[in-house]
């Protein structure tokens, strides 16, 4: 038996088939969403202040950079067409999640919003299409 039945039929006895074994994220960090299961296909997502927004995916991130300097953090992420940079506060963790490729949706914050004990926010974001 495979042990995907085993845990379904488990999740049916116990009432609730749509329940996943994914583990709940430890702290909720406001300006991500990610993927809670693993997946073939992955897009990020950028949300801005206007409510534009612009994907990417994963499968075309060729290398990413994190920078500490100062008071506010810098990634860049360097696809095949774009270059990404997401300037904030506390951004290393989103950065780790980028690693793993799973944000989903990361959606920029006004800067006069910023709240301390945020974990990360992202307060501006370039893309710049490459030549």
């Amino acid at each position: 038996m495979s042990q995907d039945y085993k845990l379904r039929y488990d999740q049916i006895r116990e009432g609730d088939p749509t329940k996943t074994n994914a583990p709940a994220p430890s702290k909720k960090d406001e300006s991500m969403e990610v993927y809670q299961t693993p997946s073939h296909a992955r897009n990020l997502c950028l949300v801005w202040l206007d409510s534009k927004r612009m994907f990417f995916n994963y499968a075309y991130l060729i290398s990413g950079e994190y920078s500490a300097n100062g008071e506010k953090n810098v990634i860049l992420l360097h696809f095949a067409s774009y270059t990404v940079q997401l300037q904030g506060y506390g951004l290393e963790s989103i950065f780790m999640s980028i690693l793993d490729h799973s944000p989903k949706i990361i959606t920029m914050t006004d800067e006069r919003y910023v709240v301390d004990g945020i974990e990360s926010v992202v307060i501006d974001m370039l893309v710049e299409k490459k030549e």
